[in-house]
């Protein structure tokens, strides 16, 4: 060590330089050159906003291995038989139905929203499994009893054994969801909602063969004859068929009723839909479908649509009830329980969010959504029906009371 003059106090505590290159992690990296500034703990630790718990909201993954077991199948089928070029306008056609009908299942399930990934499978199951299970039944009875080409083997398979067959197989599917899902199962309105989807997948794949088969047969004239009878006429027969069976086991759940009890109301609400199938496949086959159309059809489809609205006015009617328990505890405002329980209500709430700083109208939805889902919950925790809604109250409450502060925030 050697002594500096200018440095009477001792040696420079600074690094010498040196020719050596500085080690770096990676060729990318940068040195630090500097302190950052400290940065001061929050005053408070912000609450973590709960998740809402998936069990009983979701189908097991069998389920999903049985779909896509059966779609592979199903395609291949449908390459074989009809072909592609024949199948891809079949599907194009048959799609336009699909979306009329998702559109009107979307606004009856637009109060409470189930569970996106179980409204996939009803599709799913009604486009592939029940598809598949009517064919296979197909090609076994006529394996043992024989191809018969006839008109009244043709009645019999319209009338007769399509309404069970096809019936059945959609509404197991139904059954299915109530089953493994029994938490986003509330009540009719949504065994309807989960019956139009499995019957809508099931009339998109019917539509498939019929579209593609009736352009085989008689090119773009035959194939528009058959869109217009059953793209235009008749996109909500499966939907409605289905929905029966749905309603019975909507019943069902709203009574508290678990797998076994079911069982009844299932069997009845298919019977109900199978009645209904066989009256729709009997006007083509023995009547005048035109004449029977105008006078049973559309006066079945109306009625459908009052039973819908009766029954929406019955899930407001319960949201008021159940949120008004909350408002008496403290939770919502009165003028919010009134914005949350009608419809008018709502998109007055959505157009005030809009005017916010930042546009707060997701914040908004995702209030009403977990209003309605926490009114929902409170109603199977009143009867009994579900032992993990008290969890639900929970986890909804900390979420719409997070919400709120959000929307209310500068």
């Amino acid at each position: 060590m050697t002594f500096d003059p200018a440095r009477p106090d001792g040696p420079d505590p600074s690094p010498r330089p040196t020719l050596t290159p500085p080690v770096f992690a990676s060729a990318l990296a940068q040195p630090r050159v500097s302190h950052g500034a400290q940065i001061a703990a929050a005053p408070v630790s912000p609450a973590a906003v709960p998740v809402t718990p998936r069990a009983g909201r979701t189908a097991p993954i069998w389920i999903v291995g049985i779909i896509v077991l059966l779609l592979v199948a199903l395609v291949g089928y449908f390459l074989t038989a009809i072909g592609p070029a024949a199948s891809l306008i079949g599907m194009v056609l048959a799609l336009i139905p699909l979306a009329g009908v998702l559109v009107a299942v979307r606004l009856v399930d637009r109060w409470e929203p189930e569970p996106r990934g179980l409204l996939i499978l009803a599709v799913a199951w009604g486009a592939v499994v029940a598809v598949g299970i009517t064919l296979g039944v197909d090609l076994a009875l006529s394996l043992v009893l024989g191809v018969e080409d006839s008109p009244m083997a043709d009645a019999f398979s319209a009338v007769v054994q399509a309404p069970i067959v096809e019936e059945f197989a959609k509404g197991l599917g139904v059954y299915l969801i109530f089953v493994t899902a029994r938490r986003a199962f509330d009540g009719p309105v949504d065994g309807i909602v989960y019956g139009a989807l499995v019957g809508a997948g099931f009339a998109f794949t019917e539509n498939i063969q019929y579209f593609a088969v009736s352009f085989i047969e008689g090119g773009v004239a035959d194939a528009s004859a058959t869109f217009f009878v059953r793209g235009i006429l008749s996109p909500f027969a499966h939907v409605m068929f289905t929905s029966i069976t749905g309603f019975a086991l909507g019943l069902a759940a709203r009574r508290g009723a678990r797998a076994g009890r079911a069982v009844g109301p299932w069997v009845l609400g298919m019977m109900g839909a199978m009645m209904l199938h066989a009256l729709w496949n009997g006007s083509a086959v023995f009547g005048d479908f035109f004449g029977l159309y105008l006078t049973l059809q559309v006066p079945l489809f109306v009625g459908f649509i009052l039973g819908i609205v009766a029954l929406r006015r019955e899930e407001a009617r319960l949201t008021r009830s159940r949120l008004g328990d909350y408002a008496a505890a403290g939770w919502f405002t009165p003028q919010e329980v009134d914005m949350l329980a009608t419809g008018s209500g709502r998109k007055a709430a959505l157009a005030w969010a809009r005017t916010l700083r930042g546009d707060r109208t997701p914040l908004m939805k995702q209030f009403i959504a977990d209003a309605t889902a926490l009114a929902a919950a409170r109603q199977r925790a009143i009867t009994g029906r579900d032992p993990n809604a008290r969890e639900d109250e929970h986890v909804l409450l900390t979420r719409t009371a997070a919400t709120r502060a959000q929307m209310f925030a500068l």
